[in-house]
């Protein structure tokens, strides 16, 4: 055995050796956790490869870049596959084939039925050529590349139903309906996704030959809560292929929605994305520069009618070719420019319309004038032909009659002295802004309650001088300018109310 002298020798370099190894451990594990951040891929959204609402459907039924065929019925918010009918197919496809090698697909959708089972499914594709019909969820069997089935009927009556089946093809097997593609799966996964809360969401990801499933079950609002589903490795996808997705019903049914349908372009670290010139077909680069081309020379011949019909603009010096848009700013008013032109022209149109409503109330003074006139001849005709007691009552209802007859005339002066005032008010709030609105909507209703009592008291007269016993006729009175009526003046005042307070209340 070894002295303690010796032991002590040989423990001391191997402590120091456990405590480098110790040290270096964390330096090992950041560096790796540095490397695995850094191999990251980089994400870039394609929007010709995607769909989501609000808007999601065009004026004429289509989604753009997406074709849909059989059952299926787009609307603004989602992509109805399939009805809760029995024996539906439904499916959507990219019209363009995606040309990058790999990527990442988000799909939420909605699988609600009114049964306890629901039938038959729903299918996620990206195939070398499109599915559009088939007997595979909706879509064509047969196909070159990978589906992500989510089965909801189980066939093979082993009770794994709801689930999630990743079944690979290379365009010359029969999908296995009988056993749930059981035989054929290369992964899969038992999940509800019938009738739940909140949609469900899936993200598919294909990256360097590992395609990986991740979903949200629908319980939680969480859009980032994704667990593991199925992961299948050294896979071999077609470089290029068309997305879509399809739905099926049979005996049973169920309502499969999409919501959205997100793809996204994935880029290894240090590889540049390529650029989107290179992501455009050859043909489609012809057809944009031809479209360009005509659209040059159009607005080359623009140009050219412009210059003939407006040489005043060509050859100023100081001033580019496109001096006249500049100037042609200056036509256009701003909104606080437009406001104030707006009340200005407002207070002048009250302000002629009180104008013309002093005249007519002149012109009603004179007439009212006529009309005592002429009243008080009448009775003074009639008290020299009955003599005696008859005579006396005469006397009495001149009396009456030119009192009232007073009466009226002060106050039709009251309310010319009213539309005055009201008119210099006007006149005023030109200047001062809406200050005097309440004062001239005042002025207003003083004018109506002065033609109010003119009324009360012209019938009050009417009823005095006529007898209890006969019904007196009427004098005839001297022909009236036929210019404006008591009616017509009335309905005159009553709809300038009306218009004055509301543009009061627009104001």
């Amino acid at each position: 055995c070894a002295s303690p002298r010796s032991s002590a020798k040989m423990a001391a370099p191997l402590a120091r050796l456990a405590l480098l190894l110790a040290l270096g451990r964390p330096a090992i594990c950041g560096a790796q956790a540095t490397e695995g951040a850094a191999a990251a891929p980089h994400r870039r959204f394609e929007y010709k490869y995607s769909f989501k609402g609000p808007h999601l459907v065009q004026a004429d039924g289509t989604v753009p870049f997406w074709v849909h065929t059989g059952n299926a019925i787009p609307s603004a918010d989602q992509i109805r596959i399939t009805t809760s009918l029995k024996s539906q197919k439904g499916s959507v496809w990219t019209k363009n084939k995606s040309i990058f090698e790999h990527w990442e697909v988000e799909v939420t959708f909605r699988v609600t039925g009114r049964g306890r089972i629901g039938a038959d499914g729903l299918a996620i594709w990206f195939t070398e050529e499109q599915g559009l019909e088939g007997p595979v969820f909706g879509a064509a069997d047969k196909w070159n590349g990978v589906g992500i089935f989510f089965d909801s009927f189980d066939n093979d009556a082993k009770k794994n139903n709801p689930g999630v089946i990743v079944v690979g093809n290379n365009g010359k097997l029969l999908y296995d309906h009988q056993n749930d593609g059981s035989t054929q799966a290369l992964a899969s996964c038992q999940r509800d996704f019938r009738n739940k809360p909140y949609p469900v969401r899936v993200k598919i990801t294909y990256y360097q030959k590992t395609l990986t499933v991740l979903i949200n079950n629908g319980f939680t609002p969480d859009k980032e809560d994704f667990e593991f589903c199925a992961k299948v490795e050294d896979m071999v996808l077609p470089s290029q292929g068309y997305f879509g997705i399809s739905a099926a019903t049979g005996g049973l049914a169920d309502d499969h929605d999409v919501l959205s349908f997100l793809t996204f372009q994935l880029t290894e670290p240090g590889k540049e994305a390529p650029t989107p010139d290179a992501e455009i077909p050859q043909k489609d680069k012809e057809k944009y520069q031809e479209e360009f081309e005509h659209f040059q020379q159009e607005l080359d011949k623009k140009k050219e009618e412009f210059q003939r019909e407006h040489p005043d603009v060509q050859g100023q010096p100081g001033k580019p070719p496109c001096a006249f848009l500049l100037a042609a700013d200056d036509v256009f008013e701003t909104v606080s420019d437009r406001e104030l032109r707006q009340i200005f022209e407002g207070q002048n149109r009250i302000h002629l319309e009180i104008k013309q409503l002093n005249r007519q109330l002149d012109m009603i003074l004179d007439e009212q004038r006529k009309y005592i006139s002429a009243v008080t001849e009448e009775i003074a005709k009639r008290g020299a032909g009955f003599p005696g007691q008859q005579g006396q009552v005469s006397q009495q209802e001149i009396e009456t009659v030119v009192k009232t007859q007073e009466e009226v005339i002060r106050q039709v002066k009251e309310i010319r002295s009213s539309v005055t005032d009201a008119l210099r008010s006007i006149s005023g709030a030109q200047h001062a802004g809406s200050a005097g609105v309440y004062e001239t909507t005042q002025h207003f209703n003083d004018i109506k309650e002065h033609l109010h009592v003119v009324k009360r008291d012209i019938e009050h007269l009417v009823q005095r001088n006529t007898p209890s016993g006969e019904k007196q006729k009427c004098p005839e009175l001297p022909p009236f300018p036929s210019c404006l009526s008591t009616m017509h003046f009335f309905i005159f005042v009553a709809v300038q109310t009306v218009l004055f307070i509301g543009y009061v209340m627009y104001r």
